[in-house]
């Protein structure tokens, strides 16, 4: 069954894949134009597929569920996602991840403001947040865990692969970029390494996933050398509450 989105409001359109998802372990919803909500809490073993547009907060608290996206998708995807897994074949909008604690999330293009803000892990919990061309300022603001990677696959001559403050108060996790990034954008407590053979590992893993979703080549992502951005302290902002 595939159930018609268009001009719907959000309310009813949730109510009706809620009681859908209880009876099938999967709903399609095509012409979805904007409805907040959706994909909200979605379980395990339960699969939501969207045609078109979806609004603020898809997928927020996402516990376990896969919710596939063909188009763009505005701003919260995958607000505390609990678990699962989120693909979108387009572009994403702001706070992008916000406060994931997770799962994986990945992005065919690029992603507005403040993608992966808040985002943390604890011990087998990990989150992941995947995005093949750019994000915009204040990626990874906040991160206290779990990793973000940035392929910056069609770039143009002008498009730099992030924004300014990028990782602004990060005290965790790390963020994995492919190719040359402008460094005068980073926040400055943040450091450049080269990426160990664990770090290699992980990467790999991602961009299999990300190739095997959207259709790319793995040998010619690969080709381009990563770097590492950490925080070079735990407590980036330590200044401001002890003496010096």
């Amino acid at each position: 069954m595939t159930i018609e989105a268009g001009l719907m409001r959000y309310e009813k359109l949730n109510e009706m894949i809620k009681d859908e998802l209880q009876r099938k372990n999967k709903v399609v919803i095509s012409n979805v134009n904007g409805q907040r909500y959706l994909g909200c809490a979605v379980d395990e073993g339960k699969t939501l597929e969207l045609h078109g547009t979806p609004g603020n907060d898809m997928a927020c608290y996402l516990n376990g569920g896969k919710v596939e996206v063909f188009g763009n998708c505005q701003d919260a995807v995958g607000n505390t996602m609990n678990g699962g897994l989120i693909i979108v074949h387009g572009h994403s909008g702001d706070a992008m991840g916000y406060g994931m604690r997770d799962g994986q999330i990945y992005i065919q293009k690029n992603v507005a403001c403040r993608g992966g803000i808040h985002m943390k892990e604890f011990e087998n919990m990990k989150p992941v947040l995947v995005i093949g061309k750019n994000a915009g300022s204040f990626l990874g603001e906040y991160m206290a865990g779990g990793t973000i990677v940035l392929l910056g696959l069609g770039l143009k001559r002008n498009e730099k692969l992030f924004g300014t403050h990028c990782a602004s108060g990060m005290h965790g996790g790390k963020i994995f970029v492919r190719g040359s990034f402008p460094k005068e954008n980073l926040s400055p407590n943040i450091k450049v390494s080269s990426l160990t053979d664990e770090d290699m590992k992980e990467l790999s893993s991602y961009v299999k996933k990300y190739c095997r979703f959207f259709g790319e080549d793995y040998s010619d992502i690969m080709s381009k050398p990563f770097k590492k951005l950490s925080p070079a302290t735990s407590r980036p902002y330590a200044n401001l509450y002890t003496p010096n």
